[in-house]
């Protein structure tokens, strides 16, 4: 299956290594009408994690990457589906893409070494971007 994955996802050895063994990076990719955020949905939390929300004429960077059932499992538990973040889908070339999104949230900074862990992603992705909080 087709995950699109924003945020820390994109960090090559976090998914090939740590979470997704096997999972295979194929192309950046740039959602539109959505903008990446930082969020958390407990309002007492002192750090936020990434989220995209809907916007009208943004744009959110990020990769398609190949899963499997046993990947979107593991992602599952990360992502706290369906507590924190829920399952949405888009298509692609006719291919259904997921992707998680925190649909209850509050807007809070991210940590710095969150950051330093998504910015190295878009280093791993070649996507120019660079994050600072």
């Amino acid at each position: 299956m087709l995950y699109f994955a924003y945020g820390s996802n994109l960090n090559h050895n976090q998914m090939k290594n740590l979470r997704c063994k096997g999972s295979k990076y194929l192309k950046n990719f740039i959602l539109k009408d959505y903008k990446l955020t930082f969020c958390h949905p407990n309002k007492s939390n002192k750090f936020g994690y990434a989220n995209i929300i809907n916007k009208k004429g943004s744009e959110t960077s990020g990769a398609i990457w190949e899963i499997t059932k046993e990947h979107e499992k593991i992602l599952d538990s990360y992502e706290q589906f369906p507590n924190i973040y829920q399952k949405d889908f888009f298509y692609l070339k006719k291919e259904k893409v997921m992707f998680y999104i925190m649909k209850k949230y509050f807007f809070k900074k991210p940590p710095r070494s969150y950051i330093n862990v998504i910015n190295e992603g878009y280093k791993n992705c070649n996507i120019d971007s660079n994050l600072s909080y």
